[in-house]
C-alpha cells in the first residue's frame, strides 16, 4: 500500500473503526487511543497491507488487542496502588443517545457474545469471517450471534437503535 493510499485507508475507516472499537471497550478515548495505536503500527507493516486482504481487520484486532493489554496493566497497577484507592473509570458520554442506549446494553452481555455481534453486525463481517478473527469455530459464533441478540433484545426498550435492515446502528 502507497503512503497515498495508505492515508486514504486511514481517513475513510478510522471513524468507522473507532465507533466499532467504542462499541467493543465502552469507552469512547479509549477507542479513539488504541485505534489511532493500531494505525501507527500498521504504518511501519504498510507495504504489506493489500486492500483485499482486509487491513481493516487487522487494525480493529490490533486495537481490541491494545485495549485489552492497557485493562491488563491497569489491573495490575490499580493492584499495587492498593485496593482501598480504587475509583471506577469515568463514563464518557457517547457521541448519540442511541450509541449510548446500545453501548450500555451491549455492556451487560459476556465479552464472546459483545465481539461477536458488533463485528458480525457493526462491522458487517460474516460470520466465517468473526470466526477467523475471533478464533472461534462457525457454530460457536452463530450460537454466540443466537444468544447475544436475545439478551440484547431483552435489554433494548421501544428505541431500539437497529435500522430495518436489521443492522445495529451507530
Amino acid at each position: 500500500m502507497t503512503p497515498q493510499e495508505f492515508d486514504a485507508f486511514y481517513a475513510a475507516s478510522f471513524s468507522r473503526l473507532t465507533g466499532q472499537l467504542y462499541a467493543l471497550t465502552g469507552n469512547w478515548s479509549e477507542a479513539q487511543d488504541v485505534v489511532q495505536e493500531a494505525f501507527i503500527r500498521a504504518w511501519g507493516r504498510r507495504g504489506t497491507f493489500d486492500p483485499g486482504n482486509a487491513p481493516e481487520a487487522w487494525i480493529r484486532t490490533t486495537a481490541w488487542r491494545l485495549a485489552l493489554s492497557r485493562w491488563r496493566r491497569l489491573a495490575r497497577g490499580l493492584h499495587l496502588a492498593g485496593r482501598h484507592h480504587r475509583q471506577e473509570p469515568p463514563t464518557v458520554e457517547p457521541p448519540t443517545e442511541e450509541h449510548l442506549i446500545l453501548v450500555t446494553a451491549l455492556r451487560d452481555l459476556p465479552e464472546a457474545q459483545r465481539r461477536a455481534l458488533v463485528l458480525h453486525h457493526m462491522c458487517d463481517l460474516s460470520v466465517e469471517q468473526v470466526a477467523a478473527e475471533t478464533g472461534a469455530g462457525v457454530s460457536a459464533v452463530k450460537s454466540r450471534l443466537a444468544r447475544g441478540r436475545a439478551a440484547l433484545a431483552a435489554r433494548l426498550t421501544d428505541r431500539t437503535p437497529i435500522s430495518e435492515e436489521g443492522k445495529l446502528r451507530v
